[in-house]
């Protein structure tokens, strides 16, 4: 009797020792399945995964948006390191290049109406009595011949337009102008610069009829159109025995020489 409770108790210590080694067996093969499905406490190999997707912005380079994102530089600066977007006082171009606010132009740039030279579109006027000094003179070569001269006494450069516009005294008729003399370009006078003109005040062999003496005269200036009003009238002054003029009297167009508008 004895015998056989020590042959069961050792039968029954083996078999306990089966059932706990089966356990252990199948406590790790649910350790190892629940590693490779990721349904275990910690998936190892994520966490190195995620790391890696965030890029480190260098010093000098940068990854697009993210190096914009480490900083904002400083207003007013013209460039930035890296490709990050970035603001200079202005709106950012991107790509490492910024603006700096608004733009602004050299010193001394700008339209002609900015300008300091004098003969600039926006700062030249019209030539008239008020900004010139107007003498005539008669000529005895070319025969019957009157000289008319136009300073530039102002401070803008001025335009001498089409002709002078004649009255002697009273008369109600205007001198015609010789097509043949007209320039190809306005005479422009810079301040001190003199324009001239010449007047044919009678005919040399006599044809020209109603012939008298004048003795005041208005020349009148024109403006941008033929026959508009370029300013003041000059009215200068005479010899003291007067001019005598007839029917033919006519005149040349502005001249920036005197040699043509004396015709020689």
């Amino acid at each position: 009797m004895t015998a056989f409770r020590s042959t069961h108790t050792t039968n029954s210590a083996r078999t306990s020792r089966r059932l706990a080694s089966a356990v252990v067996v199948a406590l790790a093969a649910l350790a190892l399945t629940a590693c490779q499905d990721g349904t275990g406490l910690k998936d190892n190999g994520a966490a190195p995964a995620a790391d890696s997707a965030t890029a480190t912005p260098s010093a000098t380079g940068g990854t697009g948006d993210t190096q914009g994102a480490a900083g904002t530089p400083a207003p007013g600066s013209a460039t930035t390191t890296g490709g990050g977007k970035a603001t200079g006082g202005g709106k950012a171009t991107g790509g490492g290049k910024a603006t700096g606010g608004a733009k602004t132009g050299a010193p001394g740039q700008g339209d002609a109406k900015g300008s300091s030279d004098p003969s600039a579109e926006g700062n030249r006027v019209a030539c008239n009595g008020s900004n010139t000094a107007v003498t005539v003179q008669t000529l005895s070569r070319p025969l019957n011949h009157m000289l008319i001269t136009v300073k530039n006494t102002g401070k803008k450069t001025c335009d001498l337009t089409y002709y002078p516009v004649l009255r002697f005294d009273e008369m109600q008729w205007a001198p015609a102008a010789r097509k043949e003399t007209q320039p190809q370009a306005v005479v422009s006078l810079a301040p001190g610069e003199s324009g001239y003109a010449a007047a044919m005040l009678s005919a040399a062999d006599g044809s020209g009829d109603g012939g008298t003496t004048g003795h005041r005269l208005a020349i009148a200036f024109q403006g941008r159109t033929p026959n508009s009003s370029g300013g003041a009238s000059a009215t200068p002054s005479l010899p003291a025995k007067g001019v005598y003029y007839d029917s033919s009297l006519t005149v040349t167009y502005w001249q920036r020489d005197m040699e043509d508008a004396l015709g020689s």
